[in-house]
């Protein structure tokens, strides 16, 4: 949904009606909030007090099997869609420099998830033990100087007449959100107080986009939408607590008991559906920006994007086409063994 709308963004109001270039600001603010959630998911899967045993090796051993070998795939993957693609449509000259570049600072602008992900591994091993054996208030003091110079004190400095130095705070960013998922997995807050705050999170982001958009332009046009803002960090708990709300079989049943449990359904096409998306969720992200481009371009036989249909629907539909076209290439692809490794 972030991505679909990518097109559009870089157009200003004063070249865009202001009804669309709304609705884009609402969609965009909505999609901000999936990679605050991943890495909060991460945090959980990753910094559990019964993974402190794991040795560091075995870590790494796992981690490369399942990040860093799609990792060297999909990078082989964008570098033939750039020489193929890009570079006939832009006459991108393709280099041994922008090869190196490219590995050294991903080849595609959705890359950086992956090089942010290596980062919180290799800070993983010594999380864990923090986390393991610290306070509940020492771990939520760390948060608060996090929140402090992530979002806080670059907000101030934004509208304020004076800056303080970034230096001050120097936990690493996203390395917040990754405690923070494991800080709040036994939080609980009844579901309408959630689903109210998720709402003006989400409400402020978007009003404030269109306020700095109208007013002040250029870089700082989205920084209600950076994911450090308070509105997105606001948003991204109360979504990640109102997710964890909901139940879920426990893993210890057998598939026979989770069947038969009066907490959830029978199994149905939609859970079949969340299942299949949930285990291709780093593929799906890798691949969907090639997806979204083709889109754009016409070349599946139809053009979607901002100006062959109108956005309030356009970003939904393509967001929801992408994610199918997706799972249509890598499923059936992830039933040959070596391509599932290497797919992800």
């Amino acid at each position: 949904m972030l991505h679909a709308g990518n097109d559009l963004t870089i157009q200003q109001m004063s070249q865009f009606e202001i009804v669309r270039w709304s609705a884009v600001d609402i969609y965009q603010s909505l999609g901000r909030l999936g990679v605050p959630l991943f890495v909060m998911l991460t945090g959980i899967l990753l910094l559990q007090p019964s993974k402190l045993e794991e040795p560091i090796r075995v870590f790494f051993r796992k981690r490369g099997a399942r990040v860093v070998i799609p990792f060297i795939f999909w990078i082989g993957i964008y570098f033939a869609w750039d020489f193929f693609v890009d570079h006939q449509i832009n006459n991108q000259a393709i280099s041994s420099s922008s090869i190196i570049q490219g590995i050294l600072n991903g080849p595609y602008l959705h890359f950086w998830y992956l090089y942010m992900l290596i980062g919180l591994y290799l800070l993983t091993p010594i999380l864990r033990i923090v986390i393991a054996h610290a306070e509940r208030n020492l771990i939520k003091y760390l948060l608060v100087i996090w929140f402090l110079g992530a979002s806080i004190f670059p907000l101030l400095n934004l509208f304020g007449p004076y800056e303080l130095n970034s230096f001050v705070f120097t936990i690493p960013e996203f390395a917040g959100y990754f405690i923070l998922g494991i800080y709040l997995l036994n939080v609980k807050i009844t579901r309408s107080t959630l689903g109210i705050f998720l709402f003006i999170g989400v409400a402020l982001t978007s009003i404030g986009t269109y306020a700095m958009s109208a007013t002040v332009g250029g870089g700082k046009a989205y920084f209600f939408q950076e994911y450090f803002s308070p509105t997105i960090i606001l948003a991204s708990i109360m979504l990640f607590l109102l997710l964890n709300t909901v139940q879920q079989p426990s893993i210890q049943q057998p598939p026979s008991k989770i069947e038969e449990s009066p907490k959830m359904p029978s199994s149905s096409r939609s859970r079949k559906l969340i299942r299949v998306i949930s285990e291709n969720t780093l593929p799906i992200y890798l691949l969907h920006l090639i997806i979204l481009d083709c889109l754009w371009r016409g070349y599946f036989g139809f053009t979607l994007n901002g100006n062959t249909l109108n956005s309030i629907i356009g970003v939904p539909l393509a967001t929801v086409i992408t994610l199918f076209i997706c799972l249509a290439i890598i499923v059936p692809l992830k039933r040959v063994p070596i391509l599932k490794k290497l797919i992800g």
